[in-house]
């Protein structure tokens, strides 16, 4: 681009701008959600299925329960850390898109326009498709159906239409959902959480102390990998905590909500986090919990362990339900990125619409459902037709990738706090970050050094994470010239 066409460029955005929220005449997203529903928003946009499903995994490569510990609190810090920082950009452009309108502001429209390209795309479809896969297949387990991957599709994609409509209908439908959602979720981690506890307190030992100081020899061979594996699972389990912010604009009194969601939410996922991790450990040994057949069902085995054999039903109704949520949540949050992306002209005009009569971004929301739709299909026809793919479907090598894009762009955005306090002094500011400049150099120094460990020990991860965010480029140029 030169500079000329990157003037040009920069003047229509400009006239968009002065549309855009806070203009009388522009397309406004109506301020509808309160400090609780964006707390539930937070917290429900996080937890999935990590929590549940990671433990036996991050067992086999920590192999001790004080490093398993320390590294989850490592991963609650940072989420803290950078909590800290997106609540002041958060109150200070508290406009639909979040992280996209952040990156817009401090580095120009390319960084943003691949960060919404990431999200549009491939991030939250791929997301989205890979959990409603496992919401059917839970369920399917729940009532002892046994099927194979195509015959659970149509249910798949009811469930994926139904859920995107209910936030087509209104915001303010999708976030009941997600209230609801998230109250269960957080009664079922809070339910690992303290049962132990609450058993031993009624007479039946259930609490063994003396397996926090056992350990086993982890699958990762140095100390640095067993850390950046571990905080790569942990991170996972923490993706989504900076949910609220793209759906920034809905959110009243954002100066004061938006700071108060965040840091609320990180705190109730990091307790929930922490005393659930601490409860598997004080019942389950870890060689029985990096058993294959156990790793990826420890909350299953805490369950039937302290309550019997029918627990094992109750955790496949949970994990529906807490799937469910986050399916939910996708749908809620990132379409708002999509809607920006159309709102500034870098996606066809028809993305930044609303609908007549509920005023959400319908067209936003249908085209991730849709896309999320066409995954699960292309999905189950490699694993139906391919070799390889019988043993690991395609949203195993998205999921990989996306973590990798998604702590670029994190980091950028947390950068972005720094670049904009030299660049828009002026810019009020209801939430400014305490301990500034070292809490967002901190969070940098930890995901600098997270990001060069990915590339490090799993290049083909890096490698393709790269190249998904580039193959924007050359539609962002293409549709820079046609404008």
């Amino acid at each position: 681009m030169n500079l000329f066409s990157l003037s040009m460029f920069q003047s229509k955005r400009d006239m968009r701008k002065q549309n855009a929220p806070g203009s009388p005449d522009g397309l406004k997203l109506p301020r509808v959600l309160g400090l609780w529903m964006a707390i539930a928003v937070v917290v429900g946009n996080t937890i999935g299925a990590g929590i549940f499903v990671k433990p036996g995994r991050i067992a086999a490569d920590a192999g001790s329960f004080p490093l398993i510990f320390s590294v989850w609190f490592v991963g609650m810090t940072l989420c803290i850390l950078g909590g800290l920082c997106l609540a002041e950009l958060s109150a200070m452009h508290p406009r639909s898109g979040g992280i996209y309108v952040y990156l817009r502001e401090a580095y120009g429209p390319l960084p943003a326009f691949l960060f919404g390209w990431t999200e549009f795309l491939f991030a939250r479809p791929a997301s989205t498709g890979a959990l409603a896969v496992i919401c059917i297949s839970s369920l399917f387990r729940i009532f002892g159906w046994k099927s194979a991957p195509w015959e659970m599709i149509p249910l798949v994609l009811v469930l994926i239409g139904v859920i995107s409509w209910f936030n087509v209908i209104g915001v303010l439908w999708g976030a009941r959902l997600q209230a609801l959602t998230t109250i269960i979720k957080c009664a079922l981690v809070l339910t690992i959480a303290l049962l132990p506890w609450i058993l031993t307190a009624i007479g039946k030992p259930s609490i063994h102390s003396n397996l926090l100081t056992e350990s086993i020899n982890p699958e990762q061979p140095t100390f640095s990998t067993q850390v950046a594996a571990v905080l790569l699972a942990v991170m996972w389990a923490f993706n989504g905590w900076e949910g609220v912010v793209p759906i920034s604009e809905e959110v009243k009194d954002p100066g004061r909500n938006l700071p108060f969601a965040l840091l609320g939410g990180i705190g109730v996922l990091g307790l929930l986090y922490l005393s659930a991790t601490l409860a598997y450990h004080l019942v389950i040994p870890l060689p029985e919990m990096v058993t294959p057949e156990n790793r990826e069902h420890v909350a299953e085995l805490l369950l039937n362990r302290l309550l019997g054999s029918w627990a094992g039903s109750l955790m496949s109704v949970g994990l529906v339900l807490s799937t469910l949520g986050t399916i939910n949540s996708n749908l809620l949050t990132s379409p708002r990125v999509t809607f920006a992306m159309g709102r500034d002209g870098l996606l066809p005009s028809a993305f930044g619409s609303l609908h007549p009569r509920y005023k959400t971004p319908m067209v936003a929301i249908l085209f991730q459902a849709a896309a999320a739709c066409v995954m699960v299909i292309l999905s189950a026809a490699l694993i139906q037709f391919t070799d390889y793919f019988q043993k690991r479907t395609i949203f195993d090598l998205l999921t990989d990738c996306i973590v990798f894009a998604s702590s670029l762009f994190y980091t950028a955005a947390i950068a972005a706090l720094i670049i904009l306090r030299g660049k828009q002094p002026d810019q009020p500011r209801p939430f400014r970050t305490p301990w500034y400049p070292w809490t967002p150099l901190a969070y940098l120094l930890v995901y600098v050094w997270f990001i060069a460990s990915i590339l490090r020990e799993q290049p083909l991860e890096g490698i393709a994470g790269l190249l998904l965010i580039a193959a924007g480029i050359p539609y962002f140029y293409k549709r820079n010239r046609n404008q």
